[in-house]
């Protein structure tokens, strides 16, 4: 079990430095191992008390996943602390610092904790564009007024659009828009189209995925290298996933977060299979990296999501028109 404590707006993170071991110097969040009879809950409070000496008043999950080192494999089940009592301190003479959510650095922390810190940074909201018919300018028009309500994730979907270069001109102008309110926009498209428009990053629909893990090189060839650009400039590489075929292939193309479902039936895709929560809740403990919950679901449903291990929810109706 293990800790990310926020100061009370939100904007800084309390972490540690490790002082003995192999990985000593290198930051941390607190905690420890889970001592037989303890729940999560109770283990989390008694570690986060004799390590820096506060007292959880409210958390959440934030994610698990499982990670091996060269002599074990651990199973780590992270929580967001967002409200506690007491002043931190180094209680058994480890150093500690606040340091802004911005400057997380993941070689500066235990390996384990890159994708921790990804969940950190990624919000409870993921909202997907429905398809732009009609007048382009109305549908732009109200993603500004969706990103003006705080929505600052969001997917642009617009398979109807065949042209590329209508695409790639919505996706910019879509970019222009988020950008102005501090969201960021991942293009549902090819990674290289996605690249020339400037967006923060592309979501893969399972097609795509195929293609990208186990098509010929030679025909992807062009899309395997935007991917790559796009991951060095720092952008979001998203998944949707169904099933733990397409989750092995997010993690063979090091995705950063994915969207699995549907969770319940939904009137878009009724001939769907369901995954239900207990489905959903085993794609997520293969993952091993932030997963949205999508398919019927709404922004009240977000803490039940948040109990089953999901990143948040994801959702096109609910969200668009909310």
């Amino acid at each position: 079990m293990a800790g990310v404590v926020l100061d009370p707006k939100g904007r800084n993170v309390l972490v540690a430095r490790r002082v003995h071991g192999r990985f000593s110097g290198r930051r941390e969040f607190p905690g420890g191992k889970v001592e037989p009879g303890e729940s999560r809950w109770e283990c989390l409070a008694r570690e986060l008390a004799e390590e820096v000496g506060i007292r959880i008043e409210k958390a959440r999950p934030l994610i698990r996943l499982r990670h091996r080192y060269l002599e074990r494999e651990i199973d780590l089940d992270i929580w967001r602390v967002e409200s506690f009592s007491g002043e931190a301190k180094g209680c058994e003479g480890q150093p500690i610092e606040w340091l802004p959510l911005e400057d997380l650095d993941p070689s500066s922390f235990l390996p384990a904790n890159e994708r921790v810190i990804t969940a950190l940074r990624l919000p409870a909201r993921y909202l997907i564009t429905p398809e732009p018919r009609g007048d382009a300018r109305a549908f732009l028009d109200r993603l500004a007024q969706r990103v003006d309500r705080g929505f600052d994730l969001v997917q642009l979907r617009a398979k109807t659009i065949e042209n590329e270069d209508d695409l790639l001109r919505l996706a910019r102008s879509a970019r222009a828009i988020c950008e102005d309110a501090g969201a960021r926009l991942l293009v549902n498209a090819s990674p290289a189209l996605a690249l020339r428009s400037g967006a923060d990053g592309v979501h893969l629909d399972s097609k795509r995925l195929f293609d990208l893990a186990d098509g010929p090189a030679r025909s992807c060839a062009a899309d395997i290298e935007a991917l790559d650009e796009l991951r060095d400039k720092g952008a979001l590489i998203a998944a949707s996933c169904h099933d733990e075929r397409e989750i092995d292939l997010s993690k063979t193309l090091r995705c950063d977060f994915a969207v699995a479902g549907p969770v319940h039936r939904t009137a878009t895709h009724p001939e769907a299979s369901i995954l239900g929560w207990q489905g959903f809740t085993a794609l997520v403990r293969r993952a091993c990296m932030p997963i949205f919950a999508l398919g019927g679901l709404e922004e009240k449903d977000i803490p039940l999501a948040h109990g089953y291990g999901a990143q948040g929810v994801a959702a096109i109706r609910a969200f668009w028109e909310g």
